[in-house]
């Protein structure tokens, strides 16, 4: 049993934490409402997107040389294994791509903001890019450690359907937009695809499959360290390469909204 005095200190501390969240709370509001403004948003994207193009092509292109050029080959999968530093930045930004579009919908449909629903526009074309890319290297590199370049596996369909999904948010997006829709319809799509990544995910663990479990952790990692420095170059390359891309894709938006409202005006005069 507690005594009143460590009730009220219990409550009290209760109390404070709450007050805490919801300060943290409104201070995240607040950034995104400042980022939601277009003219402060191009004001910082405009130097962002050559920053993260540049940059992140010469850390993909300095990982992609070391890892072809200055690691040692597997000692089962051989010179096969090196297409791992193309692989698994594709993987991890065909996921976390479409997790960008998933967290910009939510935001659109909780606070209605018109450069969420661009955002998540922007970033879908870029998701599906890596997705495709993931597909692709994943077969080449299934063709001589598995003996076929495709396997009806558990991955590989749900990144496969992945792929879809992408595909089917870039047409409804633009199908919305053609007859002037509010993007209701795009975000709740948007949110309601991310069941497809915990499936992704798990999917070695889930099912029997030809796919190799998790090799890297947040803490530890199954891959020898004189093979694995390369892919941080290259997982950080791509990640800056897309993000690049992402901004480019929201301001071509941005510009092409301005157009479309300007014609408007013209017709209406």
């Amino acid at each position: 049993m507690l005594g009143n005095g460590q009730a009220v200190a219990l409550h009290i501390a209760a109390i404070r934490k709450w007050i805490l969240v919801a300060k943290l709370g409104r201070a995240a509001r607040n950034v995104l409402h400042a980022l939601a403004n277009p003219t402060r948003f191009l004001k910082l994207a405009r130097p962002l997107t050559p920053l993260f193009f540049w940059v992140g092509t010469a850390l993909a292109l300095f990982g992609a040389w070391a890892g072809l050029t200055q690691t040692p080959p597997d000692y089962l999968q051989g010179e096969s294994v090196r297409i791992l530093y193309i692989h698994v930045p594709a993987a991890w930004l065909g996921m976390g791509g479409w997790s960008g579009v998933a967290v910009a919908s939510l935001v659109y449909l909780i606070w209605r903001h018109p450069l969420a629903s661009i955002a998540a526009r922007a970033v879908a074309p870029a998701g599906a890019l890596f997705a495709i890319l993931c597909l692709i290297t994943g077969s080449i590199w299934g063709r001589p450690t598995w003996g076929t370049w495709w396997e009806w596996d558990g991955r590989l369909t749900s990144m496969l359907l992945l792929f879809f999904v992408y595909l089917a948010y870039i047409a409804l997006a633009r199908a919305d937009a053609d007859r002037g829709g509010d993007g209701r319809v795009p975000a709740l799509f948007g949110v309601a695809g991310t069941v497809l990544l915990p499936i992704i995910r798990y999917s070695v663990v889930w099912w029997n499959t030809l796919h190799q479990g998790q090799s890297i952790g947040l803490t530890s990692s199954k891959i020898d360290a004189s093979m694995l420095w390369p892919l941080w170059f290259t997982l950080f390359g791509f990640t800056f390469f897309f993000a690049g891309i992402a901004l480019m894709r929201m301001r071509t938006l941005l510009a092409q909204a301005k157009v479309e409202a300007r014609m408007k005006r013209m017709a209406q005069s």
